[in-house]
């Protein structure tokens, strides 16, 4: 059998887009054969793409979409910024995206979806991702609605119409037009991109996160030695500061930095003789939450030929 080196794994995984465990049996299934094993490779297309899916995907895109008053935000995830940049992978994005708009938002469901130009939503990514030769994972899809008014969509720095890095959408209710709804709901969104709320109102806050920052809080406070009556103000003032500045409707507004949201809407509905109300809203950034990986390539060639 001829040695398998780090090089030759380097060398086929770069001709192949293949992940390098794969590269590896390839050439010894091949006996070193670098054309052999592309070969190989090649009729494994499948079992390749879906190996990839042990890798961390934390590029890609955000997909938003609306139609009236409903619209939908999706992540598409991959490997790297390059492939956001490809033209299959922002098509595919966008179809899905739209799908979505059109059935829903169960995630489960929509991966059985058709797409447009044949097969379903997750047949259309397993064979994206031997095509491009990197991992792709859609990885959440949220929609919103409401009864009357609309849902209006921003996209921070779009990569393409609809698709960007930061996605927004802005669910208002209200009797009023569009030439009401479109601009406050745009100036609503830039606030939301801009100051990542983590709920629409204070009731809607993580518990978790409240106790985290009240713990936090009761550590500060304990160090003032103060009595234990003050600190419990202290803490409480603290916890409900917190909720304060991450509840979308109590923070204030970036455009001016002292109205709060609420007051915005509410003046805008006074303006225009209706009421106006924020119903929901949805904030994707690419890749929020995701720990990315961190590897020297060289040494992760030679850890994977066992070098």
């Amino acid at each position: 059998m001829a040695e398998i080196t780090a090089a030759a794994v380097k060398e086929l995984r770069e001709k192949s887009g293949a992940g390098m465990m794969d590269c590896k049996k390839a050439l010894a299934e091949t006996n070193g054969d670098m054309e052999a094993a592309v070969d190989w490779l090649r009729t494994k297309g499948l079992a390749a793409a879906a190996k990839k899916s042990s890798r961390t995907a934390a590029e890609g895109l955000v997909g938003i979409a609306v139609a009236g008053p409903k619209g939908v935000a999706i992540e598409v995830n991959s490997q790297t910024d390059f492939v956001a940049k490809n033209e299959i992978f922002q098509n595919f994005v966008r179809d899905v995206t739209a799908i979505a708009l059109e059935k829903g938002d169960d995630l489960a469901t929509l991966k059985g979806e058709a797409m447009p130009q044949g097969g379903t939503v997750d047949e259309v990514l397993t064979s994206n991702i031997s095509t491009i030769g990197e991992n792709q994972v859609i990885r959440r899809v949220k929609a919103i609605e409401v009864s009357k008014g609309a849902v209006v969509p921003y996209v921070h720095n779009a990569a393409a119409p609809g698709l960007g890095k930061i996605g927004v959408l802005v669910a208002l209710e209200s009797d009023a037009g569009a030439d009401v709804l479109e601009p406050l709901g745009k100036q609503i969104a830039m606030h939301i991109a801009a100051a990542f709320p983590l709920a629409l109102d204070d009731t809607g806050l993580d518990q978790d996160v409240l106790e985290r920052e009240r713990a936090i809080a009761t550590e500060k406070a304990a160090e003032s030695g103060k009595p234990a009556e003050i600190i419990a103000k202290m803490v409480e003032g603290s916890v409900k500061k917190f909720a304060k500045e991450n509840a979308l409707l109590s923070q204030l507004f970036v455009m001016d930095g002292k109205t709060p949201i609420a007051d915005v809407v509410a003046k805008a509905g006074k303006d225009a003789g209706t009421t106006i109300v924020l119903k929901d809203y949805v904030r994707f950034q690419l890749g929020e939450g995701i720990e990315k990986e961190e590897s020297d390539f060289a040494a992760e060639v030679a850890a994977a030929a066992g070098l």
